[in-house]
């Protein structure tokens, strides 16, 4: 007999599903069953690609939930077609919006509006209906049971049978067999699978336990007693019910009930409100073309063309409005001020830069349209556009309330278990201490659940700890069971959805943190369902070169952002000297190094340069010949003369997504539309076969145009290394304007930038200590808080920069707009009469010197914020004991300033060492900058983000910098050096890092040939 499981969770029934979806699907196939449902809890978030894999496999996907109800009763339902499907969409919106986060309630009017081509099954043990039974409660089990027939009507109300072998089962079906002769109600067999094998239990007991905040050692209700809930054959369920044929028979009925309910060819653009007389097509045109006269001028053949062309495969493909869309909300942040830069593959297209969402003249670059969009191209388009961070919730809102809450949400995202949350939830619920778990996941870096079993063997600081042992595999190896499943429902950074009918049509909608209301599915579903995102996006770089110009237009006369020369012969000096800490996508020490031998004289060399420090490039080795090639020292050489025109801007060798079509197009004949999906297979398979097809037909159609079968092969090899990495040519030009921006006022105001960079941290590559490091080191004073002068943004004072009061560790919002609205204050008494500051906040204004300019003892401050509290009752001003004479000391209030502000105010640590370090032999990072390539060197300092990039040998290299009073030396760690110093680069090891090795001939890097740890005030 056949059988079909209609109560099934997955992963995404969140901490209560054990196996993922294809292997649910995949069993289910294999043993033959037609159909396959998906009950998820309260959501319906994996049911895209259920249905997607279900159709893969050939079996019919049933898409349903269990809902809860108002009194936290469960009731599973199932969708018959699309209009099912819908009402199960507005049943989880509201179950969802009209409650408490994280409370879900399906209410009994919501189910009487929204029953129809809904199946109701009553559920499991936490069925209100198996509740009351359990209970003898006959009568009111009788009711409910008439109820539920009356919403859904008699042949859509379901009563479940299980037989998982708790106590009570039987008794329990027989009951509900009794309703059943009572009522009319069919019965129905259900397994309650939570996972497909029984195997799988002890993965879903300890994620119940992560999920009920308990551990394996204590009791609690929902805990699985026994590992019967798995996805059995027909033949098991046959056995289990033959005392009740019909309830396995009625699988098989209501499958047949049911149909695929998505259209997952379905597209569910947004529709824009256009002016009178015009459609989308003609007014996206004329847009277009006044954008193009007002970029161009007179309109060339070439422009006209190339808009042309666009314009055609936009509107075939149904984007029009899409486009109208961005524009809009691209314009409204111009109207607004708001400062804004498109990026990504949009900037392929002239459209884009016409519309003016992008910077980037695709056709003076060369760029390709179909890296965007093609006719043969399988996805969405994706328009990305940076705002400045503190404004794109308002560009948000504004497309919130032009085209309304009911078509606009955010996307939804998934936070899945990766090694370092595996760790920690699942070693919290097998009884392991919080402590030590902390110590073990800040060990691992930041991987797959998955990767803990070769991350052990192949990094020496985990291979030489403790956690090889018995004690800890079992965990690592639950860990690796778990990754990647789903755990919570967050939000998607940028993305919004924006559909032309009711987004409750097509997916559930849910509060995420902070009251963000989210689709239940992430970008891959939504792209699926047919729905467009587009990507508003935060960049906080904006943020300061808007401050940046601002404070500069406002104050220095010589200078007009619209003035800023495309080649400044400074700027781009301080570029080739590697001092571009700050400065956008140009600050890593591999983007540092890189610039110190690449001598950039344009910004084409910053796209470039952008481009080389990736995985592709590195993996390839392009980097070298590359900047062998810039500087003359090797000759450029094609492999074929059909790639010169291709690869003549980059020297010959393969730096972008867009040369990979190009070359495909010209060597083998593909269309670009082609040649497209050949990028895209390639960079996103990892399958032998797969690329070993697809190099037979780049072999065989290049054969076709004439190509040598060996330079073919040779072209194949090259484009296949560097496309699973490559970068979008596109993207790097829209990155390299910001960049060249940011170096631009680095090199020629550095207070101001600087200024303005501190403000908006967190960003970028390192935190505000070092910065203000980098800041001294170009000169800049950096002043400590002060209660009169501070501002809510670090500012510019003689030359210097003052420290924000913002930047004080606990300071509110609150606090911090009372005390710029009384400024100035005359006394420390002055200031807490109007303030009433926290007593928290009130002692590290005190401890960061913000009171220094009324009251230089701080010792003597703090002494009196106890009596301060007395002052507005008893109007007496206290008075310090004479005993408290004496200030903390310099090293002291350094101490204290860094613990409250974050930032070494009066000089770096290593400072007051440094007289001990030179008599031990060590340089400095300046005196570094003038040892010649190869001499022996030893330096200290502080760790900076060490970090372990792909290389393409796969051996292990590591980098970090070494952090002085006089700045950061880039340090090189090789395999052998890392394999036996690791720990003290990982190994949670504290105290400053001792570096000895010898100085690089590329750049003033040193290679490591010894690391060890140093305590101030410890002998080596």
């Amino acid at each position: 007999m056949d059988f079909v499981h209609l109560h099934v969770h997955s992963p995404f029934s969140f901490l209560d599903g054990a196996s993922r979806l294809e292997e649910l699907v995949d069993k289910a196939a294999a043993l033959g069953m037609p159909a396959l449902a998906l009950t998820d809890h309260d959501n319906v978030a994996g049911a895209p690609f259920f249905q997607e894999r279900c159709q893969k496999v050939g079996i019919r996907p049933i898409i349903g939930a269990e809902v809860t109800l108002e009194q936290g009763f469960h009731l599973v339902l199932l969708a018959q077609n699309a209009g099912g499907y819908a009402n199960l969409c507005r049943l989880l919106t509201r179950a969802h919006l009209d409650h408490p986060r994280g409370q879900p309630r399906v209410t009994l009017a919501a189910l009487k509006e929204y029953h129809s081509d809904l199946i109701a099954l009553s559920g499991c043990r936490k069925g209100e209906i198996p509740f009351l039974l359990l209970r003898k409660r006959y009568r009111e089990a009788l009711e409910r049971v008439r109820r539920y027939q009356d919403i859904f009507g008699r042949e859509n109300f379901y009563l479940e049978l299980e037989q998982t072998m708790l106590p009570g089962d039987r008794s329990l079906n027989r009951c509900l067999a009794q309703l059943s002769q009572v009522t009319g109600a069919p019965l129905v067999a259900a397994n309650n699978v939570h996972y497909a094998e029984p195997e799988q239990f002890p993965v879903h007991d300890l994620l119940t336990c992560v999920r009920t905040l308990t551990r394996l050692a204590d009791i609690h209700p929902d805990r699985p007693l026994n590992q019967e809930n798995y996805l059995k054959t027909p033949a098991e369920m046959e056995a289990l019910f033959r005392d009740y044929p019909e309830a396995v028979q009625n699988t098989l009925l209501i499958a047949e009930k049911c149909e695929a309910p998505l259209d997952l060819s379905a597209k569910h653009y947004p529709e824009f409100s256009l002016p009178a007389g015009e459609t989308a097509e003609s007014f996206l045109r004329r847009l277009v073309y006044e954008g193009a006269r007002r970029r161009y001028g007179k309109l060339s053949r070439r422009v006209r063309e190339r808009l042309d062309y666009e314009l055609v495969v936009i509107n075939e493909l149904g984007y029009a409005d899409y486009f109208l869309l961005v524009w809009d909300v691209a314009m409204f942040a111009r109207r607004q001020g708001i400062r804004y830069a498109g990026r990504g593959s949009a900037a392929d297209s002239l459209v884009s830069y016409c519309l003016y969402i992008t910077e980037v003249d695709a056709l003076e670059r060369g760029l390709l349209f179909e890296r965007f969009m093609s006719r043969e191209r399988g996805e969405q388009p994706d328009i990305d556009i940076d705002f400045d961070a503190r404004y794109r919730d308002q560009v948000a809102d504004y497309v919130y309330r032009k085209y309304g809450a009911e078509h606009v949400a955010s996307v939804g995202t998934y936070n899945t278990f990766q090694a370092r949350s595996a760790i920690r939830d699942l070693g919290r619920a097998m009884g392991l201490a919080p402590e030590e778990l902390d110590r073990i996941a800040k060990l691992f870096p930041h991987a797959y659940a998955d990767a803990i079993p070769a991350l052990l063997e192949r990094l020496p600081e985990l291979r030489k700890s403790d956690l090889k042992g018995e004690k800890y595999q079992q965990l690592f190896h639950f860990c690796g069971q778990v990754a990647g499943l789903p755990r919570f429902m967050g939000t998607h950074l940028g993305g919004l959805v924006i559909s032309r009918q009711p987004l409750t049509n097509i997916t559930p909608l849910q509060r995420a943190a902070k009251g963000v209301v989210v689709t239940q599915f992430d970008k891959d579903g939504v792209e699926i369902l047919g729905l467009l995102k587009l990507d508003l996006l935060s960049l906080r770089m904006l943020s300061v070169l808007e401050d940046t110009v601002r404070v500069l237009t406002g104050e220095r006369e010589d200078f007009c952002e619209e003035r800023i020369p495309p080649v400044d012969e400074a700027t781009f000096q301080m570029i080739n000297r590697g001092e571009t800490i700050g400065v956008f996508q140009l600050e890593s020490p591999a983007q540092r190094a890189l610039q110190q031998r690449l001598h950039a004289s344009t910004q084409e060399d910053l796209v470039a340069s952008l481009a080389l420090i990736r995985p592709g490039p590195i993996k390839g080795d392009m980097v070298e010949p590359f900047i062998r090639r810039k500087l003359g020292l090797e000759e450029v050489t094609y492999l074929h003369p059909k790639l010169e025109p291709i690869l003549k801007k980059t020297r010959g060798v393969i730096l972008f997504q867009e040369q990979v079509i190009e070359i495909a197009t010209a060597v083998a004949g593909f269309t670009r539309g082609e040649a497209d999906r050949m990028r895209r297979v390639m960079s996103h398979s990892r399958s032998r076969k797969e690329m070993e097809e697809l190099g037979k037909l780049f072999v065989a159609k290049a054969q076709a145009q004439g190509v040598d079968q060996k330079v073919a092969e040779d072209i194949f090899r090259c484009i296949l290394g560097y496309a699973s990495y490559g970068f979008c040519e596109a993207h790097a030009a829209a990155f390299a304007n910001t960049s060249y921006r940011s170096a631009y006022l680095a090199c020629h105001y550095p207070a101001y930038y600087f200024a303005a960079l501190l403000s908006h941290q967190p960003m970028g590559y390192y935190d505000a200590n070092t910065l203000c490091v980098e800041a001294r080191r170009r000169g800049i004073a950096i002043l400590p808080p002060d209660i009169n002068k501070s501002g809510a943004a670090f500012l510019v004072e003689d030359g210097a920069i003052r420290i924000s009061l913002a930047q004080v560790k606990g300071m509110s919002r609150e606090v911090l707009q009372a005390i710029l609205a009384g400024q100035p204050y005359t006394s420390i008494v002055d200031f807490q009469k109007r303030i009433k500051a926290p007593r928290h906040i009130l002692e590290n204004l005190i401890l960061s010197g913000a009171f220094d300019g009324l009251h230089p003892n701080r010792k003597q401050l703090l002494w009196q914020v106890p009596l301060l509290e007395q002052v507005e009752e008893t109007g007496l001003v206290p008075v310090a004991e004479e005993r408290i004479a004496a200030d903390f000391t310099p090293w002291e209030k350094h101490r204290q300033e860094k613990e409250v502000l974050g930032i070494d105010v009066r000089c770096h640590p290593l400072a007051y060492y440094r007289q001990w370090l030179q008599q031990q032999g060590f340089q400095h990072s300046r005196s570094v900058r003038e040892l010649p390539p190869g001499a022996a060197v030893k330096i200290a300092g502080i760790l900076v983000r060490p970090h372990r990039p792909p290389t393409r040998s796969g051996k292990t290299v590591v980098f970090f910098s070494v952090e002085d009073e006089y700045g950061l030396v880039d340090v090189t760690v090789f395999e052998d050096i890392y394999q036996r110093y690791g720990q003290e680069i990982y190994g949670q090891r504290s105290g400053l890092i001792l570096v000895e090795g010898t100085v690089q001939d590329r750049g003033h890097g040193i290679i490591a040939a010894r690391l060890s740890r140093w305590q101030p005030g410890k002998t080596f």
